[in-house]
C-alpha cells in the first residue's frame, strides 16, 4: 500500500522532432494505416535530410529486417515508431543504415537511422515519414501534437503527453 501512495507518477513528456522538414498532419499522410490512426496517433515529416535521430530519451525496441523503420520506447511509456517513408519494406533495406541496435539506450538527437533520401524518393511511393505513438490507447493520456510547420530534428516539439 505504500508502495502505491509514494509512487512516482510520470508527468509530462515531450516528443521532439525525429527529422529536418516540413510537418505534414497524420490525417494528410497517404497511406489509410496511417491516416485513420490505425496505428495510434502521431504527425509525419516530409524529411529534407536523409537522418533519423532519436525523439526521446528511451530504449531501441525494434529494428525491422527491412530497416525502414525504428520503434522506441521512452523512458515513460510511450511506444515510437518512426516509419521512414511509405512503401518502403519492398526495398529490403537498400538505401537505409541503422546506427543502433535493439536494446540500445538512446538520448534526444541521438543518431538513430541514415537513409539515401534520393533513392527513397525514386523507389518508394512517398518519402513523408509519420510519427506514431503505437500504444496511444493504453497510455491513458493526453497527446496534444504541435501546430508547426517546419521540423528541427532533435529540437522542435511535435507531440506532448500529460
Amino acid at each position: 500500500m505504500l508502495k502505491k501512495l509514494f509512487k512516482k507518477t510520470k508527468g509530462e513528456e515531450k516528443i521532439v522532432a525525429a527529422l529536418n522538414g516540413k510537418v505534414v498532419k497524420l490525417e494528410d499522410v497517404p497511406d489509410p494505416v496511417f491516416n485513420q490512426r490505425m496505428m495510434g496517433e502521431g504527425i509525419a515529416i516530409e524529411p529534407v535530410q536523409g537522418e533519423v535521430v532519436s525523439p526521446v530519451n528511451g530504449k531501441v525496441v525494434q529494428i525491422p529486417a527491412s530497416k525502414h523503420a525504428i520503434g522506441l520506447e521512452s523512458e515513460q511509456g510511450a511506444e515510437i515508431l518512426i516509419h521512414v517513408g511509405l512503401e518502403t519494406v519492398a526495398l529490403e533495406g537498400k538505401g537505409f543504415t541503422p546506427h543502433v541496435r535493439v536494446g540500445d539506450k538512446v538520448s534526444v538527437g541521438q543518431s538513430l537511422l541514415s537513409f539515401d533520401l534520393d533513392f527513397i524518393r525514386e523507389n518508394a511511393s512517398s518519402t513523408v515519414t509519420p510519427m506514431v505513438i503505437t500504444n496511444t490507447n493504453t497510455l491513458n493520456k493526453q497527446m496534444t501534437v504541435a501546430e508547426v510547420s517546419d521540423a528541427k530534428a532533435g529540437e522542435t516539439v511535435l507531440i506532448t503527453i500529460k
